[in-house]
């Protein structure tokens, strides 16, 4: 059975490119372009969440970070592995802050991406 990824990701090329990828990889993929997608989480139920820590039309106070901190502080989704993807200098301390288990730093190569998911998306 096909590992599940959930990607949130409001540039439209970049999520086009994650889920092209993924799907190429045999990844079973949900993409969306706003945080709300989380409301259906466990009808979801992703192996792991690709989340971009710039997320335009979500609360201009919440950031990736936030949302990862929320998710990992939760019991319910704190085992769901979350990777924040951003082009900040300080993408390190914002993973860290936000309690995520991983990052890819923008721009990314793919087997990059490739890797992190590989990584992450695995067996308990």
């Amino acid at each position: 059975m096909a590992k599940k990824i959930l990607v949130i990701e409001d540039d439209k090329d970049i999520r086009d490119t994650i889920v092209y990828v993924l799907e190429e990889e045999k990844y079973e993929v949900v993409a969306s372009d706003s945080a709300r997608i989380l409301k259906k989480l466990h009808e979801i139920n992703p192996d792991l969440i690709l989340l971009d820590n710039w997320l335009t039309d979500w609360r201009s106070d919440a950031s990736g970070q936030e949302i990862s901190k929320g998710l990992k502080g939760d019991p319910a989704t704190n085992h769901i592995p979350v990777v924040i993807i951003s082009a900040v200098n300080n993408i390190e301390e914002i993973t860290k802050a936000g309690n995520a288990d991983g990052y890819l730093k923008k721009p990314f190569d793919l087997t990059e991406l490739i890797a992190i998911v590989k990584k992450h998306a695995v067996v308990e």
